[in-house]
């Protein structure tokens, strides 16, 4: 089995993906669960991309279950788990749910006794499987999380960002906050996290501090979207409108060089292209970090409906090489941005293979930086 080295994270290698609920009930839940989970199961199954789903019942303890679904690819699972269909969709399962914890895997290999009765559904996945590459990784998972304050607070809510106190890194004796960084475009708040171990544990963990819970009820009178911390199905449904995954993660395969510095850059897509857009930035930055002479060093796509943030770590100035920094070196590359960004949304109309509005757009897309931490042994 051959891996790709540089690669530690994507969603756009080709591969069915495999996902995984745990779901822990409350007592006496089951019946209602079932009826929520047939209401749900039914619903997913007309989603493009959708394959197939199994429920599962521990053997062992009639309180835990057990989802997975199988998808053509990982987009258009993303696609659907990010959008508001999926928060209503879920939504009658909070109330049976006590605990829940989700993994999502790329299937790398598949081993079936009868290949003519394993045959699955009609369309992609009725090919022959395809041999991904495994990934080799580093140890750390990325997550973001975006949402918007009320035009005219964000000085306010930068200066509450910037001002608190961060949280103990080391969260168990496998997992820790490695960094975070913090950035903002206009009203648009972007908090991206590195984690060395357990993602949903360091996630829970940072949650309940109290310094991070002060600077949160701080800024919830500036939020364009009400929430209150203290109903967990509002947090819940708050916190899954605001997550902003990682879609890609690429490292230069060389030593770290001195003086990196990380720059976020903001790229609205329009209506529906958000994740062709961030296919697009992916593939770049895997060609951008293979230039043993370029500037990006490595770079994180997140994406989410129409949002897509490029976090990248570069050497130089922003502005040095416009064209790598924004991602569209290469013959058409300008082009096919041009073709899938919201360019009025970022200031930016007319032909992006123009060095004025290549300038034009890196200017307005680089977001302002907040606060970038980063753990003491990192």
């Amino acid at each position: 089995m051959t891996s790709s080295g540089r690669i530690s994270q994507s969603a756009f290698d080709g591969s069915k993906l495999r996902v995984i609920l745990l779901l822990d009930l409350y007592d006496g839940a089951q019946q209602k669960f079932l009826d929520a989970y047939e209401l749900m199961c039914n619903q997913v199954a007309s989603i493009p991309g959708h394959i197939s789903d199994q429920l599962c019942q521990s053997i062992e303890n009639p309180s835990q279950w057990l989802i997975t679904s199988e998808w053509e690819s990982a987009p258009p699972f993303l696609a659907w788990v990010n959008s508001e269909e999926h928060v209503e969709t879920v939504r009658p399962m909070h109330s049976c749910v006590k605990d829940t914890r989700s993994m999502r895997y790329s299937i790398l290999r598949e081993t079936h006794g009868n290949p003519q009765q394993a045959a699955p559904k009609a369309g992609k996945a009725a090919k022959s499987v395809q041999q991904v590459q495994a990934r080799v990784g580093d140890g750390v998972a990325r997550h973001a999380l975006t949402f918007t304050v009320k035009p005219g607070s964000e000085s306010k809510v930068a200066e509450i960002l910037a001002g608190y106190q961060a949280p103990e890194a080391q969260v168990d004796a496998t997992t820790r906050l490695r960094r975070t960084s913090l950035f903002m475009h206009g009203n648009r708040v972007v908090r991206a996290v590195e984690v060395e171990g357990d993602l949903l544990v360091a996630l829970r963990h940072v949650a309940r501090q109290p310094e991070v819970r002060a600077v949160e009820e701080a800024i919830n009178p500036y939020l364009e979207q009400d929430r209150d911390l203290g109903n967990e199905d509002s947090a819940r449904v708050f916190f899954t409108r605001a997550a902003l995954p990682a879609v890609h993660h690429v490292v230069a395969d060389r030593p770290e060089p001195a003086g990196l510095r990380r720059h976020a850059l903001y790229y609205p897509a329009k209506r529906g292209q958000g994740m062709e857009l961030a296919r697009l930035l992916a593939h770049q930055d895997e060609s951008a970090a293979a230039d043993p002479d370029g500037p990006v060093y490595g770079s994180t796509v997140f994406q989410r409906d129409d949002i897509v943030v490029r976090l990248v770590d570069i050497t130089g100035e922003l502005d040095a090489d416009p064209v790598a920094s924004l991602g569209v070196q290469g013959a058409g590359k300008a082009a096919e941005l041009e073709r899938l960004l919201d360019g009025p949304a970022v200031g930016v109309e007319g032909s992006l293979e123009t060095e004025r509005n290549v300038n034009r757009l890196l200017s307005h897309a680089d977001m302002m930086p907040v606060t970038d931490r980063t753990s003491a042994d990192s």
